[in-house]
C-alpha cells in the first residue's frame, strides 16, 4: 500500500507532534507515524519528567506549542504548569501527568487534523538521488510506503536519517553515550513527613531554602538525602551507581516521580544491550522503591505507581548537519540569524561509566540559539531532523535533549517543512526570514 502527503513525520514524540501540528496548521497533509499505541515518546514511554526548563531566569524563552500544550494541560488538571525547582538545579520545572498528556495529544492532533499512523516500524527510508522521497513501515497489517515532498526525522535516533545516508555520529570522542534511566513514580507519599525531615537535616537537601521554609507545598524537587542513601549502599541495600537520592514532585499531593536509576556503558542502538539495559533497570527499580519505603521519611506506605514502558535514552545517534551545534555556542550564549529555538539549560553530562554528572552552565540570565542549519542534513535534500538527533557536539547535545527545546525545534521543522511545500522548494532553500517571521507569530519566542 503506497500513500502520497506533504509532509511525513516519523516518529510520535513531543517533537514529533510539534512538528506534526505546526505543518498541518499550516495546511499541508500529514501523516505522523508512531511505533507505539500512543503519543509522547519519552514524556509518556519513558516518563521522563518534569520539563526542564522552560525559563532563564525570570524570563519564559519557550512559547509556541510547547507552551500551549502546559497551558493545556493544565486546565486538565494534569499539570501545576511552572514551578520553582527546590533542588536548585535550573530555574523552574514543570510537572505533568503522563497519561493525561497522551490523551491531549491526541486531541490535538484530531483538532489539527493530523493523519496518525499507530504500531507501525520504520524500515528503510525511501531516497531518488539525494532525495528523500518517503519511508517505508512494517505494520500489523503488511508493509506500508508513504511518500512525501517532505520528510521530518522525529524518531530521536536519527533512524530515518542513518537509512537515507546521512553522516552520523554518536557519543563523545570515544563513542560513549550518556547512561539510560528507566523513570517510575511512587504514590502514597506522605511529603509533611518528608519535608520534616528536611527541616531537622537541614544538610540533607541541595536547596536555597532555609530550613523552616521547607514544608510539603515547598518541596517541588529534592536532591540529597546523602546519610541515608550512603548507609544504604554501606549496608548492601542498594547496588545503583548514583550518588544521591533525586524525586520531583507530580501534579497529585502524594506521588512522586523518581530519577535514580542508571545502566552504564550501553549502545541504545545495539538491541542486546538495550535489552540488559531494561532488565538491569528494573531490578534497581526494586532496589530503589525498597529503600525509599525502609529509609525515608513520609514513603512508609509508599507503592510503586508506575514505571516507564522503556528506559529512558539521553543520548544515541546524531546528524551531521550543514551547522554543528558547540559547547562553546552553548556555553557563550551564542545567537545566530537562522535561529528557531532558545534554550538556558546547562550542559548536563552523566557519566557513561559511573557515578557522578558533570554540569557546565552558561552565565545567569543568559540563552544560547539554535540554528535551523542543525535541522538540515549536509548531504540529503527533502529531510528535515527534530528532537534530540539534531546536529550537535556530544556536549551542546547534553543541554539540548531537554523536552522544552526537543518541542520547540520539531515546530520549527514543521514550520519549515510546511514553508518548503508552500515554496515548492527544498527545506534547504526556504528563506531563515520567512521561517523565524511565522514561527514568531505562531508564539515561538525567537
Amino acid at each position: 500500500m503506497s500513500r502520497e502527503y506533504d509532509v511525513l513525520v516519523v516518529g510520535g514524540g513531543n517533537a514529533g507532534c510539534a512538528a506534526a501540528i505546526a505543518a498541518s496548521r499550516l495546511g499541508q497533509k500529514t501523516l505522523l507515524v508512531e511505533r507505539y499505541g500512543f503519543l509522547g515518546g519519552t514524556a509518556t514511554a519513558a516518563m521522563v519528567g518534569p520539563w526542564m526548563t522552560f525559563h532563564s531566569g525570570g524570563e519564559r524563552i519557550v512559547g509556541g506549542i510547547a507552551q500551549e500544550i502546559v497551558t493545556r494541560l493544565a486546565a486538565m488538571g494534569g499539570s501545576p504548569g511552572h514551578i520553582p525547582d527546590t533542588s536548585g538545579y535550573v530555574t523552574t520545572i514543570t510537572p505533568f501527568d503522563p497519561e493525561l498528556h497522551k490523551a491531549l495529544l491526541f486531541e490535538m492532533m484530531t483538532e489539527a487534523r493530523v493523519r496518525l499512523l499507530l504500531h507501525a516500524w520504520f524500515t528503510s527510508a525511501l531516497v531518488e538521488g539525494t532525495r528523500v522521497v518517503g519511508a517505508v513501515f512494517d505494520t500489523v497489517g503488511g508493509k506500508r510506503v508513504h511518500h512525501a515532498r517532505v520528510v521530518i526525522d522525529a524518531t530521536a535516533d536519527a533512524y530515518v536519517a542513518a537509512s537515507a545516508g546521512v553522516a552520523t555520529q554518536q557519543g563523545d570522542e570515544h563513542g560513549r553515550v550518556q547512561p539510560a534511566s528507566l523513570m517510575f513514580r511512587m504514590s502514597h507519599v506522605d511529603l509533611a513527613k518528608t519535608a520534616a525531615y528536611l527541616r531537622t537535616h537541614p544538610d540533607q537537601m541541595r536547596t536555597s531554602l532555609r530550613a523552616h521554609e521547607r514544608t510539603a507545598s515547598a518541596l517541588t524537587a529534592v536532591a540529597g538525602l546523602h546519610d541515608l542513601w550512603a548507609h544504604a549502599q554501606k549496608e548492601a541495600e542498594v547496588d545503583v551507581p548514583r550518588e544521591v537520592v533525586s524525586f520531583f514532585i507530580s501534579p497529585y499531593p502524594d506521588e512522586v516521580t523518581i530519577n535514580m536509576t542508571r545502566v552504564l556503558d550501553i549502545d541504545p542502538l545495539d538491541p542486546d544491550d538495550l535489552t540488559r539495559a531494561e532488565v538491569e533497570a528494573r531490578r534497581q527499580v526494586t532496589e530503589i522503591a525498597k529503600f525509599f519505603k525502609a529509609r525515608v521519611p513520609g514513603f512508609e506506605d509508599a507503592r510503586i505507581a508506575a514505571t516507564g514502558t522503556q528506559i529512558g535514552i539521553r543520548e544515541s545517534r546524531r546528524i551531521v548537519g550543514r551547522y554543528t551545534l558547540t559547547r562553546d555556542d552553548v556555553l557563550q550564549a551564542r545567537q545566530f540569524d537562522d535561529a528557531v529555538a532558545r534554550s538556558a539549560y546547562p550542559i548536563d553530562i552523566h557519566n557513561p561509566s559511573g557515578t557522578g554528572t558533570t554540569t557546565h552552565r552558561l552565565a545567569p540570565g543568559t540563552s544560547y540559539a539554535i540554528p535551523y542549519r542543525c535541522l538540515v542534513p549536509a548531504d540529503r535534500e527533502g529531510l528535515l531532523v527534530a528532537g534530540r538527533c539534531i546536529s550537535t557536539t556530544h556536549e551542546a547535545l547534553a543541554s539540548t535533549r531537554l523536552t522544552p527545546t526537543v518541542m520547540t525545534l520539531g515546530q520549527a521543522a514543521g514550520t519549515a517543512a510546511a514553508i518548503a511545500c508552500e515554496r515548492d522548494r527544498f527545506p534547504s532553500e526556504i528563506d531563515p526570514a520567512e521561517l523565524r517571521a511565522q514561527l514568531l507569530h505562531d508564539g515561538v519566542i525567537l
